[in-house]
C-alpha cells in the first residue's frame, strides 16, 4: 500500500462506486416509504457527494 495521495483517492473512488452500486441494488428490494428505504436513499446521496468531492480533489 503506497503513501501516494492520488493512489489513495483512486482506491477510495473504487470502493465508493462499489458501495453505491450495492446500495442501489438493495434499494430495489426495499418497499418505498420505509425507514430502511429512506436510510438507504440518504446513504446513496452521501456516497455520491463524497465521490464528487474526491473527483474534484483528483483534478487539482
Amino acid at each position: 500500500m503506497g503513501n501516494d495521495p492520488q493512489e489513495k483517492l483512486i482506491r477510495a473512488t473504487t470502493v465508493i462506486e462499489s458501495l453505491i452500486n450495492k446500495c442501489e441494488k438493495s434499494l430495489q428490494k426495499i418497499a418505498g416509504k420505509t425507514s430502511q428505504h429512506t436510510l438507504l436513499t440518504n446513504r446513496i446521496e452521501a456516497l455520491k457527494i463524497a465521490l464528487d468531492l474526491i473527483e474534484k480533489e483528483m483534478k487539482k
